[in-house]
C-alpha cells in the first residue's frame, strides 16, 4: 500500500513527463522546421504525446492510479473513487509537475526553438477560425473518450483489457492528438495548458477552453461510465 505522499510524487513526476516530451517534441519540430531540416510530422507529435502517457500510466499506475490529468483526476473524484481533499491533492501535483517541466524546457531548449511558436508549441493555442465554443466542444469530446477509456480499462475490473491499460489510453491520446492538434493543440489536460501559459506569461487568451472543456468532458464521461457499466461495483 503506498502512501499519499508517494501517489502525489507519482503524479507529479508522471505529468512533469507528459508535459516535458509533448511540449518538448513541438519544439524539436519547430527547430527541425526553422533550420530546413524538414518536420517530426502531426503523426509523429501525436506519437509523442500518447507514448509519453501510455508509458507513464504504465509506470506510475500501480502507485497512484496514473491519472496525469485533473480532468482524469476529477472524474474519480465525481465518480467517489477519490475524496475531495485527494482529488484537489492530486490536482495540484499534476499542476506543479507541468509548470517544473515547462520551465525546465525553457531552460534548456534555446529560445529560437520555443519562443516563435510560443502559443502553438509551448502552450496550446486555437487555430485563427476557431471560436472558444469551438475549442471547448472539441477539447470536451476528446477528453470525454480519453476518460471513457481510462474508465474502460483501468477501473472496470471486468474488463477484458485491463492489463494493458496504459497502452489503450496512450492510444487514446494519440487519436486525439491526432484529430485536435491543428485546432486546439489537443491539450486535452488542463495541467497540459497550465504548466507552458504560466512560464510564457502572456498567453491567457484561450486558457478558458483547456480547463472547461477538458473538466466537462472528463466529468461527462465518468459518469455516463459509472452509472452505465459500473452500477453494481462499490467504489474503489
Amino acid at each position: 500500500m503506498y502512501s499519499l505522499t508517494q501517489k502525489l510524487l507519482a503524479e507529479f513526476f508522471g505529468t512533469f513527463a507528459v508535459v516535458f516530451f509533448a511540449a518538448g517534441a513541438l519544439c524539436a519540430d519547430q527547430y527541425l522546421r526553422s533550420s530546413g531540416q524538414g518536420s517530426i510530422t502531426i503523426l509523429g507529435l501525436a506519437l509523442a504525446y500518447g507514448l509519453t502517457v501510455g508509458i507513464m500510466v504504465t509506470a506510475i499506475g500501480h502507485i497512484s492510479g496514473g491519472h496525469l490529468n485533473p480532468a482524469v483526476t476529477m472524474g474519480f473524484w465525481v465518480s467517489r473513487r477519490l475524496s475531495t481533499i485527494q482529488a484537489l491533492l492530486y490536482s495540484v501535483a499534476q499542476l506543479v509537475g507541468a509548470i517544473a517541466a515547462a520551465y525546465a524546457l525553457v531552460v534548456i531548449i534555446p529560445d529560437s526553438s520555443w519562443r516563435p511558436e510560443a502559443l502553438g508549441s509551448i502552450t496550446p493555442a486555437l487555430a485563427p477560425d476557431f471560436t472558444h465554443l469551438h475549442g471547448m466542444l472539441l477539447e470536451g469530446v476528446m477528453t470525454f473518450f480519453l476518460v471513457f477509456v481510462f474508465f474502460a480499462t483501468s477501473v472496470d475490473a471486468r474488463g477484458a483489457f485491463n492489463r494493458v491499460a496504459g497502452l489503450a489510453i496512450g492510444l487514446a491520446v494519440t487519436i486525439d492528438a491526432l484529430c485536435g492538434l491543428p485546432f486546439t493543440g489537443a491539450a486535452v489536460n488542463p495541467a497540459r495548458a497550465f504548466g507552458p501559459a504560466l512560464v510564457t506569461r502572456n498567453h491567457w487568451a484561450h486558457h478558458g477552453v483547456y480547463w472547461l472543456g477538458p473538466l466537462l468532458g472528463g466529468v461527462l464521461a465518468a459518469v455516463v461510465y459509472d452509472r452505465i457499466f459500473l452500477p453494481d461495483q462499490p467504489p474503489i
